[in-house]
């Protein structure tokens, strides 16, 4: 696959709406043409010790942050009629879903492919797990500042174009 946008979603709480930060790389002909990285105001507004401890994100990182549709906007003309990418896209397609619903706003059917299980079904039991940072290795991306979200889809892209 040539042609995509890798996508991954941070989460303020527990719940798949709260998304507080998005990474968007945009591959064309196999090269990227593209990024986008904001902070989001996470609806609920609240952010629990264990996100905050994975990605390192708070309620003062965001208190002025814009909301999501203001960040789609933005998003939705790099990445149109490209399908989505995502290293769990389980995660990422149902935080998509939980806050278009959230905001009232028409979903409008993205693809989604899932790097996740590209790795289980071509790498098998040649990686002792397939954690994103382990997957990223065994195709020759370092992934550094893992759980920042624009991090996180740079490395799905780099695994994208060697499983997908």
């Amino acid at each position: 696959m040539k042609d995509f946008a890798a996508i991954d979603f941070e989460t303020a709480n527990g719940r798949r709406s709260s998304v507080c930060s998005v990474g968007v790389v945009v591959v064309r002909d196999g090269k990227e043409t593209g990024r986008f990285y904001s902070l989001i105001r996470p609806v609920p507004d609240y952010y629990t010790y264990w996100t905050t401890r994975v990605h390192g994100l708070s309620a003062r990182d965001t208190a002025d942050a814009p909301t999501f549709p203001e960040v789609w906007q933005q998003i939705e003309s790099l990445i149109e009629g490209l399908p989505l990418v995502a290293h769990n896209k389980t995660f990422d397609e149902g935080c998509l879903k939980a806050v278009f619903a959230e905001y009232g706003m028409e979903y409008p059917g993205y693809r989604f492919l899932c790097t996740l299980s590209a790795s289980r079904r071509m790498l098998g039991n040649q990686l002792p797990d397939h954690q994103l940072h382990t997957v990223a290795g065994a195709c020759g991306y370092c992934l550094e500042n893992h759980h920042h979200a624009l991090a996180d889809a740079e490395a799905c892209a780099a695994i994208a174009l060697k499983l997908l």
